[in-house]
């Protein structure tokens, strides 16, 4: 990913951050922890290879961190903005990424995931 592509993630991300509400209504996961988590990704998410480590160890912390389903819904609604939105991901890398770090997720990352049904 060029230089311009990183820094319009960066960008991105931290614009996600500043809109979304800071607690959800009966959970404790954030859109803040959720970027925080998955920043480390944004290498392999926009150009494949090797998972880093600290992607990996984000992905597991969120993981274990969304012990709710109002959580899992949360982390499940920032993720889909993010696939959405974020220019230059590539989708079926972030749909493998959970598998990759040895996490199931109960949802596919995807900008057409309906959160909703998340449990």
């Amino acid at each position: 990913m060029a230089i311009g592509g990183k820094v319009a993630l960066v960008v991105l991300l931290c614009f996600m951050v500043a809109s979304s509400p800071p607690y959800t209504a009966e959970g404790a996961m954030t859109c803040q922890m959720v970027v925080s988590s998955v920043t480390p990704c944004a290498p392999y998410l926009t150009r494949g290879g090797l998972v880093p480590p600290s992607c990996c160890s984000g992905i597991t912390s969120l993981y274990k961190a969304a012990t709710t389903t109002v959580d899992r819904q949360t982390a499940c609604r920032c993720l889909k903005q993010a696939a959405g939105t974020v220019s230059g991901i590539n989708l079926q890398n972030a749909g493998s990424l959970p598998g990759k770090c040895g996490v199931n997720i109960p949802y596919k990352i995807s900008p057409t995931t309906d959160c909703s049904k998340v449990h």
